[in-house]
């Protein structure tokens, strides 16, 4: 920062060069001396000049070039009573405030917000985002938040604008009554009405924010894994075709026993094709006859598979072997809730499919002596 040069005991020029990027206002230093009637001040685009003479907030200065006499402080010259002007210096704390742009202050909940959601019920949400600010009453701004600071920077307020946000930001949040999967398309829209409800506040300090971004809303990390288990059974589809297709790709693969049957019954068929083509009197090799075999039956279709709800989490998946061996055991009874690929819902394990395994189960043993 370089400020005015002094000229004997008096200050003749007043100005301020700002080269750091997060100070919002500067004290001018008079370190003690008297400014000069007549003193220039220089007030750059982006800065504002605040007056304050004997603790009283005086006249304020936007940009421009001005030379310090009565006509161009007419608060300070109520004050003084200079109504017929005056020619001897004065002492006065001039503050200089830049009303430029910061930009890029975060925002984000140190705690989640609790919401309440149509499809999952009861949701953790944690939101954060950037902003921009800037000075739009140099008065208030120094009145209400900078005080006697002689050098206050962007971090200093950047704290409390935060807590606004987020207070603001939780209430939206939670009445908005958007769906968690919907949010991400709302962003902008539940942007502007948080940026809406902060300004009454941030207005009382003498600021504006000029821009305001939700950048993410997320959910907590676990239920998030659970959403990505429910993406991935939905990207495949039926299980049962699913398994299907993999065996089948997997008998397809060269140098295995089951590839080799596969490969068998295409060279059968190409040599039905020949013997076709060759007509009645044309002569079939031995080994284009042994050939002609029917080809292979189809592989199995792959057996159901289960997945069992026990004191509201699941296991499984387990086979129909497996379930009558939890039967016999009497860890699964008609009542047990499961659930398999392609059916709608849990539903108790007696009006499933799975109702052939207790037929299979002997009742209990008479008692002794019966």
């Amino acid at each position: 920062m370089v400020f005015g040069f002094l000229k004997g005991e008096f200050i003749d020029v007043i100005t301020w060069l700002d080269d750091t990027r997060d100070t919002m206002v500067w004290r001018f230093e008079r370190r003690g001396n008297a400014i000069k009637y007549g003193a220039k001040l220089t007030v750059r685009e982006g800065q504002a000049a605040v007056f304050v003479h004997e603790g009283q907030l005086a006249d304020v200065f936007g940009p421009g070039m001005y030379q310090l006499e009565t006509n161009n402080m007419p608060i300070m010259t109520t004050l003084q009573h200079w109504d017929h002007g005056f020619d001897s210096p004065f002492k006065s704390e001039i503050y200089f405030i830049n009303t430029t742009r910061f930009n890029d202050q975060k925002w984000g909940t140190k705690n989640p917000i609790m919401c309440r959601d149509p499809e999952f019920g009861p949701v953790r949400l944690r939101a954060f985002g950037t902003y921009s600010m800037r000075v739009a009453d140099p008065a208030v701004f120094l009145r209400e938040i900078v005080g006697t600071d002689g050098e206050f920077t962007a971090d200093e307020i950047s704290e409390q604008i935060r807590n606004v946000i987020v207070q603001e930001a939780s209430q939206v949040l939670a009445k908005s009554n958007i769906p968690v999967l919907d949010m991400a398309g709302n962003t902008a829209d539940l942007g502007k009405v948080i940026a809406t409800a902060i300004l009454p506040k941030i207005t009382d300090y003498g600021l504006s924010i000029p821009e305001f971004y939700i950048e993410n809303i997320s959910l907590p990390e676990e239920v998030e894994k659970v959403l990505d288990k429910r993406t991935s059974m939905g990207v495949a589809g039926d299980l049962n075709k699913y398994m299907q297709f993999n065996a089948a790709e997997g008998m397809a693969q060269p140098g295995s026993g089951v590839g080799a049957m596969v490969g068998a019954g295409m060279a059968a068929g190409m040599g039905l094709n020949m013997a076709a083509a060759a007509g009645p009197w044309g002569a079939v090799p031995a080994a284009t006859s042994a050939a002609a075999a029917p080809p292979p039956p189809p592989p199995p279709a792959a057996a159901n598979v289960w997945h069992v709800a026990e004191n509201g989490a699941t296991k499984g998946p387990f086979g129909e072997a497996e379930l009558g061996a939890m039967v016999a055991a009497g860890s699964l009874t008609r009542a047990t809730q499961v659930w398999s690929a392609g059916q709608d819902g849990w539903k108790p394990a007696g009006d499933t499919e799975l109702a052939k395994l207790f037929a299979m189960v002997p009742p209990p043993p008479p008692p002794p002596g019966a």
